[in-house]
């Protein structure tokens, strides 16, 4: 059990049956009443979004969320297949609606990190930069580069983001995942 006090950011705690990731909380007190817990919840399963205060008096169940590592396979009609990094025999498939969109930045056969709660896959922790080649890119057209023209490039992938002119098919790049675009040239290995 979490007193009021200790439901912080980036923790997960039950709520209605419910696992919740904590994204925000503020302890404050209002003149003369006791202090309370505002806290910014994301429902794990739903991913729905909602406030909620925790009174001085109360407390809050801490979610069992574990933290497995699982190596992505491929992805095919709406289901994508994972196994255990040392057990490729033990496949299985997770549907799509679970898959978050920075997903598309995952190469085959990566490691990624996932949230368990009551032997359930409820999230993905996509690493927030990844190296990935270009597979595509126009070429770069003359015009005004005042503004930092850009260009849509194609990753190994198969994701599109918008990249700066100099970038040219066969280039190393980084992708902030969390925003999902450019985020710099990467160094050649």
């Amino acid at each position: 059990m979490l007193a009021y006090n200790e439901v912080t950011k980036k923790k997960f705690i039950i709520l209605d049956g419910e696992p919740y990731e904590v994204l925000d909380s503020h302890v404050f007190r209002k003149q003369q009443r006791k202090p309370v817990n505002q806290a910014k919840l994301r429902n794990m399963i739903t991913g729905k979004v909602r406030e909620q205060s925790f009174g001085s008096s109360e407390q809050v169940e801490e979610a069992e969320v574990d933290k497995v590592d699982y190596k992505y396979l491929y992805n095919h009609k709406n289901e994508y297949w994972f196994c255990p990094p040392n057990n490729p025999g033990e496949r299985f498939s997770v549907d799509a609606e679970k898959i978050p969109s920075s997903f598309k930045f995952v190469k085959a056969n990566d490691i990624i990190s996932t949230l368990v709660f009551n032997d359930e896959i409820i999230g993905f922790n996509v690493p927030i930069k990844v190296t990935l080649k270009v597979k595509e890119a126009p070429p770069a057209v003359k015009g005004n580069t005042a503004q930092g023209a850009t260009k849509a490039i194609v990753l190994e992938t198969g994701a599109t983001v918008q990249a700066p002119l100099f970038i040219n098919t066969g280039d190393l790049v980084d992708i902030n995942t969390e925003k999902e675009d450019y985020a710099g040239r990467a160094e050649k290995k």
